[in-house]
Formats: structure tokens, C-alpha cells, sequence
């Protein structure tokens, strides 16, 4: 089972970043490791697809020259207004994601119960970190800054 598991995301991953682009469809490519893995999770179980996919997931990453488990250049705002509402709303879509994944799964989860006391109370707590997290680089940026501009 481990050989299985090893070969397709091995070869989920070499399939994705050499053939996909010999079949894109007006600039559009499917996600090879993204369709294996669900395929995988449908067939074998949860367990084995959410290891497949995390796995895979770090493969990808490591393939792409970057930060390991880091979102790109694409996602950068400079605002904080911007950038903890949307930690909020992140925050939430991944909860409802999660839910989703749920009842995929048939998991009893009721909904109002998951957003009222799971999604909810860990998006205002991701909001609150966040903010104080915002609030304490642009002191810390502050205060380099004129550190930086009061020496002669």
C-alpha cells in the first residue's frame, strides 16, 4: 500500500508538471495531483487521502522553487484593512470547506452547530491574532524606520 501511495504522488506530480501542459485548453491545465488524490481519498479511504494530499501538497511546493507551505507572490496586500478582514474570511471558506469535506464523508456534523461554536469562534480568534500581529509589525516598522532616519 505504501508503494502504491508512494508512486502515485511520485507520479501524480512528474505527470502534472510534464504532461499538463500538452493539454491545456485555452491556457487552462488540470491538476493532475488534485484529481489523483481525490480519486485516491474516494477509493481508499480518508486516512489515505488526506496523507496522499499532504504529501503531495509539500511535493508541489518543493517542486515550485519556493517557500514550503507558503501561498505566492500573487496573495500579497499591504493594508490591513484588507489583510485581516480577510484572514476572517479565509478563516471561514476553510471552515466551509471543511464542512463540505464532511459531508462528502457522511460525517453527522450539523451545520449551524459547526459555524456557531467551531468556525465562527476561530475565525473572530484568527481576526483577533491577526490584528495584534498587524498592529505589532507596523510598530516594529515604525520604529525601524526612525531608528534607520535618525542616524546622521
Amino acid at each position: 500500500m505504501r508503494a502504491l501511495l508512494v508512486l502515485t504522488i511520485a507520479g501524480g506530480s512528474v505527470a502534472h508538471t510534464t504532461l499538463t501542459p500538452l493539454v491545456s485548453i485555452a491556457g487552462v491545465t488540470p491538476d493532475l495531483p488534485l484529481i489523483m488524490v481525490v480519486l485516491l481519498a474516494l477509493r481508499r479511504g480518508p486516512e489515505f487521502g488526506s496523507v496522499s494530499g499532504f504529501v503531495t501538497g509539500l511535493l508541489q511546493d518543493a517542486a515550485g522553487g519556493g517557500l514550503i507551505g507558503v501561498a505566492g507572490a500573487r496573495l500579497r496586500v499591504s493594508q490591513p484593512l484588507v489583510q485581516v478582514p480577510g484572514l476572517v474570511v479565509l478563516t471561514i471558506a476553510e471552515g466551509l470547506a471543511r464542512f463540505a469535506l464532511l459531508q462528502i464523508f457522511r460525517f453527522p456534523a450539523p451545520f449551524g452547530e459547526l459555524m456557531m461554536y467551531v468556525v465562527l469562534p476561530q475565525a473572530l480568534c484568527n481576526g483577533f491574532i491577526g490584528a495584534a500581529v498587524v498592529l505589532a509589525l507596523a510598530s516594529a516598522q515604525t520604529v525601524r524606520g526612525r531608528l534607520e532616519g535618525g542616524r546622521p
